[in-house]
């Protein structure tokens, strides 16, 4: 992905055109004048992997025609040398994760994330985009838009949630052990505090969903979230069948929201 506006610098002689340079210039400036007021009417999904995310995409397309649907990712055409190279944490370092389309994980540094999902937000208001949704569950505290309505799913979430279980005894289920340590800040505007444990979306079999599941509901909970994107439909019926309580599925919130805004 590039820059489609570049910076001007300040210098002592003022740079003149010819005739053909002109026509190419203003060519040039028409083609981004019709891309961005082609775009101000799509949804761009971010996601910290390689875009699209095949997980979310059927839920979106439930809401919105695919021609409304712009997909982009921070690791789209990087080979795991340049992640590495790009991305890699240092000793110490908070690190955030993405999962791959190949069934396996990478380990990214949370800082140098959020620096490139910054300027990514910049380059797609730039192209016109007015809506731009986040997919991924993790914390980012510092980005912003200036005109762009920026969906977070760490923002949005747990006043959704909130909102819907109205006092009710939550308790979240998320993909790895490692996302732990910020749930309990992400939630804490709940009513009363969640319980948490933890199940793979990516398993073969169901048995780490069912006994996570089933230590949700020992533990009180009478509505559970799923706060991964990589948990899906099927994962939420199964659960909804098997524990005889709520089960709400966060893609399906964020889908619905974002497609709101679109259509």
């Amino acid at each position: 992905m590039t820059d489609i506006l570049t910076k001007s610098h300040p210098s002592a002689e003022q740079p003149t055109f010819s005739g053909a340079e002109l026509l190419f210039s203003e060519s040039l400036m028409a083609d981004m004048l019709g891309e961005a007021e082609s775009n101000a009417n799509k949804l761009a999904t971010l996601t910290l992997g390689k875009a699209p995310r095949r997980d979310l995409l059927p839920l979106l397309l439930e809401h919105l025609p695919e021609e409304n649907i712009a997909h982009f990712g921070l690791l789209d055409g990087l080979s795991s040398a340049e992640i590495e190279q790009r991305y890699g944490p240092v000793a110490g370092e908070k690190v955030t994760m993405t999962h791959m389309e190949d069934g396996s994980y990478v380990i990214l540094s949370a800082g140098k994330v959020e620096a490139e999902l910054q300027k990514l937000i910049f380059r797609l208001e730039a192209k016109g985009f007015a809506n731009i949704l986040i997919l991924c569950a993790g914390e980012y505290k510092n980005l912003k838009a200036n005109s762009a309505i920026l969906l977070e799913p760490y923002r949005m979430l747990p006043p959704l949630v909130n909102a819907i279980t109205d006092g009710h005894q939550v308790g979240v289920m998320v993909a790895r052990e490692e996302y732990l340590g910020e749930q309990a800040y992400k939630w804490q505007s709940l009513a009363s505090r969640p319980r948490f444990a933890v199940a793979s979306p990516w398993v073969e079999n169901d048995d780490e969903l069912i006994d996570a599941a089933l230590h949700l509901q020992e533990q009180g909970a009478d509505v559970v979230v799923l706060d991964c994107l990589g948990y899906h439909q099927r994962h939420r019926d199964f659960l909804q069948k098997l524990l005889g309580i709520p089960v709400l599925l966060s893609n399906v919130l964020l889908a619905g929201l974002a497609a709101e805004l679109v259509a």
